[in-house]
């Protein structure tokens, strides 16, 4: 009698695990796969932002080919150099930051990863919120190719104190259109993503520009915009 009675309870427990595991996989797909067509009205750092400071901001899409080609490859060899070629996680970057003797580890995500951020999750380094990010990563990954994961990164992408998306960005830093954006200038940009609150695109500091000659540095190491050619 015992017996059957934990054998019953273990069904219950199995078909209750079955379905919310149904329900977070039909949830996570509602929510990543229309943005494969579909500009975001906003993203979870922006509502953040809303909320904590009372402020109004709006994302206005740009699309990918009225992107100066500069802007995308500068990104990709600031942040992430093997975007093209991953598929979500670079797990020798990452492997290199745990074996760093630092209190502060390096950051290892990827453009994806920073992405999946953006759009869903909040700051913080809990093992849930990881596990969420890894898991919207795949997602992201697995639903849309990569051409569409570098435009919608370059229009959610904080670059100032609620500067967010290339589009903002480009005016009010240096007053023209994101298909203007010279290399110098996009790689600026590349350079402060780390740090957009305390790093400034409009007035770069000695850091700043030495970073993005490095930046420009690497974009021509890896052979300009033509790196991104095959997206």
């Amino acid at each position: 009698m015992v017996k059957r009675r934990n054998k019953a309870r273990g069904g219950r427990f199995r078909r209750y695990v079955t379905r919310v595991l149904v329900v977070v996989m039909l949830v996570s797909i509602v929510l990543t796969l229309p943005l494969r067509w579909l500009p975001p009205p906003t993203t979870a750092f922006i509502l953040q932002e809303r909320f904590q400071h009372n402020s109004s901001i709006h994302l206005q899409w740009v699309p990918l080919g009225e992107i100066s080609p500069a802007l995308p490859v500068a990104v990709v060899a600031a942040e992430d150099q093997k975007f093209p070629h991953h598929h979500g996680f670079d797990f020798q970057s990452i492997g290199e930051a745990l074996r760093e003797n630092r209190q502060r580890r390096r950051g290892a995500s990827t453009i994806t990863q920073q992405l999946a951020k953006n759009l869903y999750l909040w700051s913080g380094r809990s093992l849930f919120r990881k596990a969420l990010e890894a898991w919207f990563t795949v997602l992201i990954e697995f639903t849309w190719p990569k051409r569409r994961i570098l435009e919608v990164y370059l229009n959610v992408v904080e670059f100032g104190p609620e500067v967010y998306g290339v589009h903002a960005a480009s005016r009010l830093f240096f007053e023209k259109p994101p298909g203007q954006i010279t290399s110098r200038e996009a790689a600026i940009l590349a350079a402060v993503l780390p740090g957009p609150k305390r790093m400034s695109a409009l007035h770069p500091s000695e850091y700043v520009k030495q970073r993005a000659s490095e930046i420009e540095a690497a974009v021509s190491a890896l052979g300009g915009p033509a790196y991104l050619a095959g997206l």
